[in-house]
Protein backbone atom coordinates (compact mmCIF):
# COMPACT_ATOMS: atom_id res chain seq x y z
CA UNK A 1 0.00 0.00 0.00
CA UNK A 2 2.79 2.47 0.80
CA UNK A 3 5.17 2.87 -2.11
CA UNK A 4 7.38 5.58 -0.66
CA UNK A 5 8.21 7.64 2.41
CA UNK A 6 8.87 11.33 1.80
CA UNK A 7 11.08 13.15 4.26
CA UNK A 8 9.56 16.56 5.02
CA UNK A 9 7.67 18.87 2.70
CA UNK A 10 9.27 21.78 0.81
CA UNK A 11 12.36 22.06 3.03
CA UNK A 12 13.63 25.10 1.13
CA UNK A 13 10.34 26.94 1.54
CA UNK A 14 10.29 29.14 4.62
CA UNK A 15 6.63 28.32 5.13
CA UNK A 16 7.74 24.77 5.97
CA UNK A 17 11.28 25.11 7.36
CA UNK A 18 12.51 28.15 9.25
CA UNK A 19 15.77 29.42 7.69
CA UNK A 20 16.36 31.83 10.57
CA UNK A 21 16.85 28.86 12.88
CA UNK A 22 18.78 26.83 10.31
CA UNK A 23 20.29 29.32 7.82
CA UNK A 24 22.64 26.85 6.14
CA UNK A 25 20.22 23.88 6.27
CA UNK A 26 22.80 21.81 8.12
CA UNK A 27 20.27 20.91 10.83
CA UNK A 28 17.78 19.84 8.18
CA UNK A 29 20.37 17.76 6.37
CA UNK A 30 21.35 15.97 9.58
CA UNK A 31 17.70 15.31 10.46
CA UNK A 32 16.91 14.06 6.96
CA UNK A 33 19.78 11.58 6.99
CA UNK A 34 18.73 10.27 10.39
CA UNK A 35 15.16 9.85 9.17
CA UNK A 36 16.18 8.14 5.94
CA UNK A 37 18.38 5.67 7.79
CA UNK A 38 15.64 4.97 10.34
CA UNK A 39 13.15 4.21 7.56
CA UNK A 40 15.64 1.92 5.85
CA UNK A 41 16.32 0.05 9.07
CA UNK A 42 12.62 -0.82 9.33
CA UNK A 43 12.02 -1.51 5.64
CA UNK A 44 15.00 -1.63 3.25
CA UNK A 45 12.65 -1.97 0.26
CA UNK A 46 10.63 1.17 0.87
CA UNK A 47 11.61 4.05 -1.41
CA UNK A 48 12.80 7.15 0.44
CA UNK A 49 12.21 10.50 -1.24
CA UNK A 50 13.64 13.87 -0.28
CA UNK A 51 10.73 16.24 0.34
CA UNK A 52 9.66 18.15 -2.76
CA UNK A 53 11.56 21.41 -3.07
CA UNK A 54 9.71 24.67 -3.73
CA UNK A 55 10.98 26.74 -5.42
CA UNK A 56 12.83 24.46 -7.82
CA UNK A 57 16.38 25.41 -6.98
CA UNK A 58 19.36 23.38 -8.24
CA UNK A 59 21.62 25.23 -5.79
CA UNK A 60 19.59 23.84 -2.88
CA UNK A 61 19.75 20.36 -4.38
CA UNK A 62 23.52 20.76 -4.72
CA UNK A 63 23.69 21.76 -1.07
CA UNK A 64 21.81 18.61 -0.08
CA UNK A 65 24.20 16.60 -2.24
CA UNK A 66 27.22 18.22 -0.58
CA UNK A 67 25.78 17.42 2.86
CA UNK A 68 25.42 13.78 1.81
CA UNK A 69 21.62 13.74 1.99
CA UNK A 70 21.25 12.39 -1.55
CA UNK A 71 23.31 9.36 -0.58
CA UNK A 72 20.56 8.42 1.88
CA UNK A 73 17.50 8.69 -0.42
CA UNK A 74 16.28 6.90 -3.52
CA UNK A 75 14.66 9.85 -5.28
CA UNK A 76 14.23 13.61 -5.05
CA UNK A 77 11.12 15.66 -5.66
CA UNK A 78 10.07 19.09 -6.86
CA UNK A 79 6.93 21.20 -6.62
CA UNK A 80 5.84 23.79 -9.16
CA UNK A 81 2.96 26.24 -9.58
CA UNK A 82 3.96 28.46 -12.52
CA UNK A 83 0.45 29.79 -13.18
CA UNK A 84 0.00 30.95 -9.60
CA UNK A 85 3.06 31.94 -7.58
CA UNK A 86 6.28 30.70 -9.18
CA UNK A 87 8.23 33.30 -11.12
CA UNK A 88 8.59 31.20 -14.25
CA UNK A 89 6.23 30.11 -17.05
CA UNK A 90 4.51 26.78 -17.48
CA UNK A 91 6.38 25.87 -20.67
CA UNK A 92 9.63 25.96 -18.67
CA UNK A 93 8.80 22.70 -16.86
CA UNK A 94 11.22 20.57 -18.94
CA UNK A 95 13.98 23.12 -18.37
CA UNK A 96 13.36 23.10 -14.62
CA UNK A 97 13.67 19.32 -14.47
CA UNK A 98 16.82 19.43 -16.58
CA UNK A 99 18.33 21.89 -14.09
CA UNK A 100 17.87 19.29 -11.36
CA UNK A 101 19.17 16.47 -13.55
CA UNK A 102 22.35 18.46 -13.98
CA UNK A 103 23.12 18.06 -10.27
CA UNK A 104 21.71 14.60 -9.46
CA UNK A 105 21.23 11.26 -11.18
CA UNK A 106 18.43 10.26 -8.80
CA UNK A 107 14.89 9.86 -10.15
CA UNK A 108 12.93 13.12 -10.00
CA UNK A 109 9.33 13.12 -8.82
CA UNK A 110 7.00 16.04 -9.43
CA UNK A 111 5.22 15.34 -6.17
CA UNK A 112 3.07 18.46 -6.20
CA UNK A 113 1.87 20.47 -9.18
CA UNK A 114 -1.36 22.37 -9.62
CA UNK A 115 -3.26 25.35 -10.92
CA UNK A 116 -5.78 27.41 -9.00
CA UNK A 117 -9.23 28.31 -10.29
CA UNK A 118 -9.09 31.67 -8.53
CA UNK A 119 -9.25 33.71 -11.74
CA UNK A 120 -11.32 31.28 -13.79
CA UNK A 121 -11.97 27.57 -13.86
CA UNK A 122 -11.05 27.59 -17.54
CA UNK A 123 -7.50 28.53 -16.56
CA UNK A 124 -7.24 25.51 -14.27
CA UNK A 125 -8.59 23.24 -17.01
CA UNK A 126 -6.06 24.51 -19.54
CA UNK A 127 -3.26 24.33 -16.99
CA UNK A 128 -4.02 20.71 -16.18
CA UNK A 129 -3.96 19.72 -19.84
CA UNK A 130 -0.73 21.60 -20.53
CA UNK A 131 0.97 20.30 -17.39
CA UNK A 132 0.19 16.72 -18.37
CA UNK A 133 1.54 17.33 -21.87
CA UNK A 134 4.78 18.72 -20.50
CA UNK A 135 5.43 16.24 -17.69
CA UNK A 136 4.11 12.84 -18.74
CA UNK A 137 7.06 10.69 -19.70
CA UNK A 138 9.60 13.11 -18.22
CA UNK A 139 9.13 12.65 -14.45
CA UNK A 140 9.15 9.47 -12.40
CA UNK A 141 5.91 10.47 -10.67
CA UNK A 142 3.41 13.30 -11.29
CA UNK A 143 0.95 14.17 -8.53
CA UNK A 144 -1.71 16.84 -8.89
CA UNK A 145 -2.56 19.17 -6.00
CA UNK A 146 -5.32 18.73 -5.01
CA UNK A 147 -8.74 17.06 -4.83
CA UNK A 148 -10.48 19.66 -2.63
CA UNK A 149 -10.41 23.41 -2.29
CA UNK A 150 -9.43 24.50 1.19
CA UNK A 151 -12.33 25.62 3.38
CA UNK A 152 -12.23 29.38 3.79
CA UNK A 153 -12.56 28.96 7.54
CA UNK A 154 -9.16 27.23 7.67
CA UNK A 155 -5.92 29.03 8.31
CA UNK A 156 -3.16 28.52 5.76
CA UNK A 157 0.17 29.24 7.36
CA UNK A 158 2.64 31.07 5.15
CA UNK A 159 5.60 33.30 5.79
CA UNK A 160 5.56 34.63 2.23
CA UNK A 161 2.37 36.69 2.43
CA UNK A 162 2.19 38.23 -1.08
CA UNK A 163 5.92 38.49 -1.73
CA UNK A 164 6.47 35.42 -3.92
CA UNK A 165 4.70 35.73 -7.24
CA UNK A 166 0.94 35.76 -7.08
CA UNK A 167 -0.93 36.14 -3.82
CA UNK A 168 -1.07 33.14 -1.54
CA UNK A 169 -4.86 33.28 -1.25
CA UNK A 170 -4.90 31.37 -4.54
CA UNK A 171 -4.00 28.37 -2.36
CA UNK A 172 -7.68 28.12 -1.38
CA UNK A 173 -8.70 27.37 -5.00
CA UNK A 174 -6.35 24.52 -5.97
CA UNK A 175 -8.94 21.73 -5.78
CA UNK A 176 -10.71 19.83 -8.51
CA UNK A 177 -13.73 20.02 -6.22
CA UNK A 178 -15.07 23.16 -4.60
CA UNK A 179 -15.27 23.49 -0.85
CA UNK A 180 -18.85 22.15 -0.93
CA UNK A 181 -17.74 19.07 -2.89
CA UNK A 182 -19.18 20.12 -6.24
CA UNK A 183 -16.99 19.48 -9.31
CA UNK A 184 -15.08 22.06 -11.31
CA UNK A 185 -14.46 22.06 -15.04
CA UNK A 186 -11.07 20.34 -14.69
CA UNK A 187 -12.44 17.26 -12.89
CA UNK A 188 -13.32 15.27 -16.02
CA UNK A 189 -10.00 16.15 -17.63
CA UNK A 190 -8.16 14.89 -14.56
CA UNK A 191 -10.00 11.56 -14.88
CA UNK A 192 -8.69 11.33 -18.43
CA UNK A 193 -5.13 11.76 -17.14
CA UNK A 194 -5.25 9.00 -14.52
CA UNK A 195 -3.55 6.73 -13.69
CA UNK A 196 -0.52 8.42 -15.25
CA UNK A 197 -1.15 11.47 -13.07
CA UNK A 198 -1.61 10.83 -9.38
CA UNK A 199 -3.09 13.05 -6.70
CA UNK A 200 -2.03 14.95 -3.59
CA UNK A 201 -4.56 15.30 -0.81
CA UNK A 202 -3.61 16.30 2.73
CA UNK A 203 -6.01 15.29 5.47
CA UNK A 204 -6.06 17.28 8.67
CA UNK A 205 -6.59 15.58 12.02
CA UNK A 206 -9.90 13.67 12.01
CA UNK A 207 -10.76 15.17 8.63
CA UNK A 208 -14.48 14.63 7.89
CA UNK A 209 -13.75 14.53 4.13
CA UNK A 210 -11.75 11.28 4.28
CA UNK A 211 -14.38 8.77 3.20
CA UNK A 212 -15.84 11.07 0.54
CA UNK A 213 -12.33 11.71 -0.78
CA UNK A 214 -11.67 7.99 -1.11
CA UNK A 215 -14.92 7.55 -3.03
CA UNK A 216 -14.03 10.39 -5.40
CA UNK A 217 -10.50 9.11 -5.97
CA UNK A 218 -11.74 5.67 -6.92
CA UNK A 219 -14.29 7.16 -9.31
CA UNK A 220 -11.55 9.26 -10.91
CA UNK A 221 -9.25 6.27 -11.43
CA UNK A 222 -6.55 7.45 -9.03
CA UNK A 223 -3.95 4.83 -8.18
CA UNK A 224 -1.10 6.98 -6.83
CA UNK A 225 -1.74 9.22 -3.84
CA UNK A 226 0.49 11.46 -1.77
CA UNK A 227 -0.62 12.48 1.71
CA UNK A 228 0.97 13.10 5.09
CA UNK A 229 1.34 11.94 8.66
CA UNK A 230 2.14 14.80 11.00
CA UNK A 231 4.75 14.41 13.73
CA UNK A 232 2.94 17.24 15.53
CA UNK A 233 -0.35 15.33 15.39
CA UNK A 234 1.34 12.31 16.96
CA UNK A 235 1.03 14.07 20.33
CA UNK A 236 -2.72 14.64 20.08
CA UNK A 237 -5.09 12.44 22.06
CA UNK A 238 -6.23 9.46 19.97
CA UNK A 239 -3.54 10.13 17.35
CA UNK A 240 -2.92 6.49 16.50
CA UNK A 241 -6.62 5.80 16.16
CA UNK A 242 -6.88 8.58 13.58
CA UNK A 243 -3.71 7.50 11.76
CA UNK A 244 -5.04 3.94 11.60
CA UNK A 245 -8.36 5.10 10.23
CA UNK A 246 -6.71 7.28 7.61
CA UNK A 247 -4.28 4.65 6.42
CA UNK A 248 -6.92 1.91 6.41
CA UNK A 249 -9.15 4.11 4.24
CA UNK A 250 -6.28 4.60 1.77
CA UNK A 251 -5.24 0.96 1.53
CA UNK A 252 -6.40 0.57 -2.09
CA UNK A 253 -3.95 3.24 -3.32
CA UNK A 254 -0.19 3.30 -3.77
CA UNK A 255 0.59 5.91 -1.13
CA UNK A 256 3.55 8.22 -0.75
CA UNK A 257 3.46 9.18 2.90
CA UNK A 258 5.06 12.49 3.85
CA UNK A 259 6.54 12.79 7.33
CA UNK A 260 6.73 16.41 8.51
CA UNK A 261 5.73 19.18 10.97
CA UNK A 262 7.63 19.68 14.21
CA UNK A 263 5.60 19.56 17.45
CA UNK A 264 5.74 23.01 19.06
CA UNK A 265 7.12 21.66 22.32
CA UNK A 266 9.90 19.75 20.52
CA UNK A 267 11.15 22.58 18.31
CA UNK A 268 13.97 25.03 18.89
CA UNK A 269 11.17 27.55 18.38
CA UNK A 270 7.51 26.78 19.16
CA UNK A 271 6.44 26.39 15.52
CA UNK A 272 5.84 23.52 13.11
CA UNK A 273 8.58 24.85 10.79
CA UNK A 274 11.26 24.77 13.46
CA UNK A 275 14.24 22.46 13.46
CA UNK A 276 13.72 19.99 16.31
CA UNK A 277 15.62 20.16 19.56
CA UNK A 278 16.51 16.48 19.19
CA UNK A 279 16.51 15.43 15.51
CA UNK A 280 16.64 11.77 16.47
CA UNK A 281 13.05 12.15 17.72
CA UNK A 282 11.85 12.89 14.19
CA UNK A 283 13.72 9.82 12.98
CA UNK A 284 12.00 7.78 15.70
CA UNK A 285 8.62 9.03 14.48
CA UNK A 286 9.48 8.02 10.92
CA UNK A 287 10.57 4.59 12.10
CA UNK A 288 7.43 4.14 14.20
CA UNK A 289 5.11 5.03 11.32
CA UNK A 290 7.05 2.86 8.87
CA UNK A 291 6.89 -0.10 11.25
CA UNK A 292 3.17 0.43 11.72
CA UNK A 293 2.11 0.98 8.12
CA UNK A 294 4.92 -0.29 5.89
CA UNK A 295 6.87 -3.06 7.64
CA UNK A 296 9.19 -5.02 5.41
CA UNK A 297 7.15 -8.22 5.67
CA UNK A 298 3.89 -6.43 4.87
CA UNK A 299 5.46 -4.71 1.85
CA UNK A 300 6.51 -8.01 0.33
CA UNK A 301 3.06 -9.44 0.94
CA UNK A 302 1.39 -6.38 -0.59
CA UNK A 303 3.42 -6.74 -3.75
CA UNK A 304 2.15 -10.29 -4.01
CA UNK A 305 -1.38 -8.96 -3.96
CA UNK A 306 -2.38 -9.52 -0.35
CA UNK A 307 -3.00 -7.02 2.43
CA UNK A 308 -1.41 -7.04 5.87
CA UNK A 309 -3.66 -6.00 8.78
CA UNK A 310 -2.47 -3.15 10.98
CA UNK A 311 -0.74 -3.94 14.24
CA UNK A 312 -2.19 -2.32 17.33
CA UNK A 313 1.07 -2.47 19.28
CA UNK A 314 3.20 0.66 19.15
CA UNK A 315 4.98 2.90 21.60
CA UNK A 316 2.98 6.03 22.33
CA UNK A 317 4.59 9.27 23.50
CA UNK A 318 3.46 10.87 26.72
CA UNK A 319 0.30 12.96 26.22
CA UNK A 320 0.85 16.68 25.80
CA UNK A 321 -1.20 19.63 24.75
CA UNK A 322 -1.72 19.30 21.02
CA UNK A 323 0.40 21.84 19.13
CA UNK A 324 -1.07 24.04 16.45
CA UNK A 325 -0.06 23.06 12.93
CA UNK A 326 -0.92 24.00 9.35
CA UNK A 327 -3.95 22.58 7.69
CA UNK A 328 -2.15 21.93 4.44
Amino acid sequence: MIEAAMIWNEPNNKSHWDPEIDPDWSRFAHMAKLAADAIRTINPRLSRVLGGISPIDPAFMTLMKDYGVLDHVDAVAAHGFPLDWNLWQIHEWPQKLDELRAVTDLPIWVSEVGVSSFGAEEVQLWGLKRTAELLKGTAERIQWYSLYDLPHTWEVTTRHKEAEGSSYYRHFYMGLLREDGSPKLALDEFARQTPDVGLVQWFHFEDPRLDEAVSWMKRLGVTYLRTGLSWADRFRPNALEWFDRQMKALEDFEVTITFCFTPEHRGLAPHHTSAPIVPEEFAEFCAEMTARYAPASATSIDRAGNRQPFSSSSRRPAPTIAPSHPRE
